[in-house]
């Protein structure tokens, strides 16, 4: 049985000072099932189980578990899961679960001390089916283009048409897209649309244990060296090489008065791990 663990053209991003580390990929597709191959997949993987308790952001007292936020101890401090728990809809993106996503994000940017976030899925079998349709049809028009824009702006990575062709290619994009094909995990990853997939084990959550372990080795990183580094990918990969070298190298002269930077150094020549603050 396999599980896949993923992210989108390696990994996703959350902004400012998040890093998105993904037991599914940054752009919300369907969780795999636990099966005899690697799960179903429409652009994006999957995640399972996880422990400890956390805060939950939510207005009603039925709803406020459809989103959990676990900030992690011990060895895996400075990593906050965000788990979707909308068994009934198969975790289906809705207003409110949305909403929910937008204030634990807001809150989780201006927390210096979260360094890498994951998205997992705490229903069995699922990880997210995308829109909620039903709640959709009863939509008044004027309400979609509302919703799609908050739901853009709280999970950046969606937008398929633009993101799918730079990830895996413009005609194998357009093939996926106009026939809707559902890909299985080992497809997804010969094609470069996720990063990892791993065998499924006993407890169901092989593709969070892999995430988490990911997590783990952004840890240690600079904080500031690794949000600049996210933002010359990001924006590099948008214009030509030229004008992307010229962003790396505006964005490498950011670091050049920070503590941390010195850190790194004295820690090289004193042969010793970096104790970075992220100033």
């Amino acid at each position: 049985m396999a599980a896949a663990a993923a992210a989108l053209g390696g990994l996703g991003f959350l902004r400012a000072r998040l890093r998105l580390a993904a037991a599914a990929a940054a752009t919300f597709a369907a969780l795999g099932r636990t099966g005899h191959r690697a799960p179903p997949l429409r652009g994006g993987a999957a995640a399972a189980a996880l422990p400890s308790a956390g805060r939950s952001y939510g207005s009603q007292a039925k709803e406020e578990e459809e989103l959990r936020v676990r900030y992690l101890d011990d060895e895996h401090k400075g990593i906050v899961v965000l788990g979707l728990n909308r068994s009934h809809a198969k975790n289906a993106l809705s207003k409110n679960l949305v909403k929910m996503m937008s204030k634990a994000v807001d809150a989780l940017k201006s927390d210096k001390k979260v360094r890498t976030v994951v998205f997992r899925s705490e229903v069995p079998g699922i990880f997210c089916a995308g829109a909620d349709l039903k709640e959709r049809a009863k939509m008044h028009s004027s309400e979609v283009s509302s919703f799609v824009s908050r739901a853009r702006a709280t999970i950046n990575e969606l937008g398929g048409t633009q993101r799918l062709p730079r990830t895996i290619g413009v005609s194998l994009a357009k093939e996926l897209i106009f026939s809707a094909r559902i890909v299985d995990g080992e497809e997804a990853k010969s094609i470069g649309l996720i990063s990892h997939v791993v065998e499924q084990n006993e407890a169901g959550d092989a593709a969070y244990r892999r995430a988490l372990a990911l997590a783990r080795e952004f840890l240690p990183q600079g904080p500031v060296a690794m949000r600049v580094a996210k933002l010359a990918i990001n924006q590099g990969m948008e214009v030509d090489l030229v004008t992307g070298l010229a962003i790396e190298e505006a964005c490498y002269a950011q670091t050049i008065p920070t503590k941390d930077r010195i850190e790194g150094l004295l820690a090289f020549k004193e042969k010793r791990p970096p104790r970075y603050k992220g100033e």
